[in-house]
């Protein structure tokens, strides 16, 4: 991951207000200097100039079947993390889906649906019809 080029600013405090009458001569009116990080336009272009490029998969028309590894591909991209990062992420999720589904628990995930393994009878004489 490349490094950001920071540049510290200093900023004064605005002065509280001032009783003129109390302000000596030989005292200075000292205020509190306030650090401020500003990223430089140069750290930005060189962000951008060292990203991937998009996954083959990402390119064009789907493909005909979307496999855990695709998945962790996209995700890596998309989040700026490595494609081996993502796939064992990925693996370990779906160890855990599958942990946790034989246990009998419902996962519910928005947008998708709720996940569950429900058990039920066979059908009897279905398959010499």
């Amino acid at each position: 991951m490349a490094t950001r080029q920071v540049k510290t600013v200093k900023k004064t405090a605005p002065a509280a207000h001032s009783n003129p009458i109390r302000k000596t001569a030989g005292k200075p009116n000292a205020a509190p200097a306030v650090l401020k990080l500003v990223t430089t336009k140069a750290a930005n272009k060189e962000r951008t100039a060292t990203s991937p490029p998009k996954p083959t998969s990402m390119i064009g028309p789907l493909p005909p079947i979307i496999t855990l590894k695709h998945l962790a591909e996209w995700a890596g991209y998309n989040h700026g993390v490595p494609k081996k990062q993502a796939l064992e992420m990925f693996t370990g999720f779906v160890a855990d889906i599958g942990r946790v589904l034989k246990k009998g628990s419902k996962i519910r995930i928005p947008n998708l649906g709720v996940l569950q393994v429900r058990i039920r009878p066979g059908t009897p004489g279905a398959q010499g019809a």
